[in-house]
């Protein structure tokens, strides 16, 4: 069923991202970190002719040209909500496509720090995609962008692979960490770690789940692809800076790679 679409006036400044159509310059890919303080490095890192374009709130935005495809970076802050409302403005605006590029803490011992781990569905122990469709909906990635992100990260050699993310709430109890203020943890969650690695999920991390399910129910295309900057299978504990810095160079790449796909497959 055709579903109804909602467009900004070109001129409209959102409310919450705080930028218009306009300002896109056509874009309508969007790369979605979730710092905004990773944003302009992550614009000049991908491509060329960069540009600010606002900030307002947790939403940093730069506009970048990869092999002459203009792209927005806008970052989405922490968690399911501020996603939430990102994605229904950048919609709004004339995006169509999305990768969100983050961090993330594997589960698995084969998978190291620093490697990348490009989702292709995420469970949704978020709260925000629950108002956008049921809990029996899947939150899975679209088959385009992944097999983009997934080509891209084999041209790079990159230390890549591809799962489930555990999408948390929150980053403590719903992630089974005990090295919180008082180390408390729910009992539904006491124990979930194991179960998530002998489902065979791959990582935990905060938003993928919520953008999964959003761009469905908006008729989006979405994608992921993450760094590895903690193993719980070893630590509770955040990696050094190295290891972030190597899997932000492979997302680079990859990144860049599908893009281009993309945009060569007329998306």
């Amino acid at each position: 069923m055709a579903r109804k679409q909602n467009f900004a006036a070109s001129d409209e400044v959102l409310y919450h991202v705080g930028i218009c159509k306009n300002d896109l310059q056509g874009a309508t890919i969007a790369i979605l970190p979730g710092d905004p303080g990773r944003v302009e490095a992550m614009a000049k890192a991908l491509g060329t002719d960069c540009k600010f374009v606002g900030c307002h709130r947790e939403y940093t935005s730069w506009l970048t040209t990869i092999d002459g495809v203009r792209v927005l970076v806008c970052s989405t802050g922490m968690g399911g909500p501020s996603v939430g409302i990102g994605v229904e403005e950048l919609a709004r605006m004339g995006i169509t496509h999305m990768i969100r590029f983050g961090t993330t803490g594997t589960i698995q011992e084969e998978i190291d720090l620093g490697d990348c781990i490009i989702n292709k569905a995420a469970v949704r122990l978020d709260g925000t995609s629950g108002h956008f469709a049921p809990v029996e909906f899947p939150a899975v990635a679209c088959f385009e962008v992944t097999a983009a992100l997934i080509a891209a990260a084999k041209e790079a050699n990159a230390d890549y692979h591809v799962g489930i993310s555990v999408s948390s709430d929150t980053f403590w109890p719903g992630q089974e960490r005990y090295d919180s203020f008082t180390g408390y943890v729910p009992r539904r969650f006491q124990g979930s770690l194991k179960e998530w690695q002998a489902l065979g999920a791959t990582n935990y991390e905060m938003e993928t789940s919520a953008l999964f399910v959003i761009a469905q129910a908006l008729g989006l295309h979405a994608g992921a692809v993450c760094g590895v900057v903690a193993k719980r299978t070893e630590s509770e504990s955040i990696a050094p800076k190295s290891a972030y810095d190597k899997a932000f160079a492979d997302m680079i790449k990859i990144v860049q790679g599908a893009v281009v796909k993309l945009a060569k497959a007329g998306k």
